[in-house]
């Protein structure tokens, strides 16, 4: 079976089970926080995939990886996905949930990346242009440096891509003189 369809479905039933107790912006903030350890932790999920170490701790390491509290959706759905014998899908299923979540409610990824840490007006206002072309979707702000843009900017909304950056004016116009 598709490897995508079964953390698709139980994302879903999460999601679906969150939005009736009222928690599903709790279990949000829950699986974005796992997802991220997921990306940033080495061995993480070496260490969820390997069956010489026991359930309940692999239970414990994802609860406190998430920030959830014992007995919450998050921990029964952890229980019932070891049930199930799909510990092993939990990084998928957290990116699913998340994915599923910015969905519903709206949210938009804005990534901004400069070469050098900007003023935080100049922030603000590279997020009300986003905003005003988003047209009133929620959106959930990231920055970065990067030296390597050497000026500029670039702006990442969702799979967007603007690049501002003299990095890419630079391979631009390279491009055009080679050819």
């Amino acid at each position: 079976m598709n490897d995508g369809l079964i953390p698709n479905r139980y994302a879903k039933a999460l999601y679906k089970h969150a939005c009736e107790v009222g928690e599903a912006a709790e279990v949000y903030g829950q699986m974005k926080s796992m997802a991220q350890c997921f990306a940033s932790v080495e061995g993480l999920k070496a260490t969820i995939d390997n069956p010489f170490i026991a359930i309940d701790d692999k239970e414990r390491l994802l609860l406190k990886v998430s920030g959830a509290q014992k007995d919450g959706s998050l921990d029964k759905f952890i229980f019932l996905v070891d049930k199930h014998s799909r510990i092993t899908m939990m990084h998928a299923m957290a990116l699913a949930y998340v994915k599923l979540y910015r969905e519903a409610c709206g949210i938009s990824q804005v990534e901004i990346v400069t070469a050098c840490e900007l003023p935080e007006k100049q922030i603000k206002e590279i997020t009300a242009t986003v905003e005003k072309y988003l047209d009133g979707r929620s959106l959930e702000i990231s920055t970065s440096i990067d030296p390597d843009l050497i000026g500029g900017f670039v702006v990442k909304v969702d799979s967007v891509i603007l690049d501002a950056s003299v990095k890419n004016e630079l391979k631009k116009l390279r491009l055009k003189l080679l050819s």
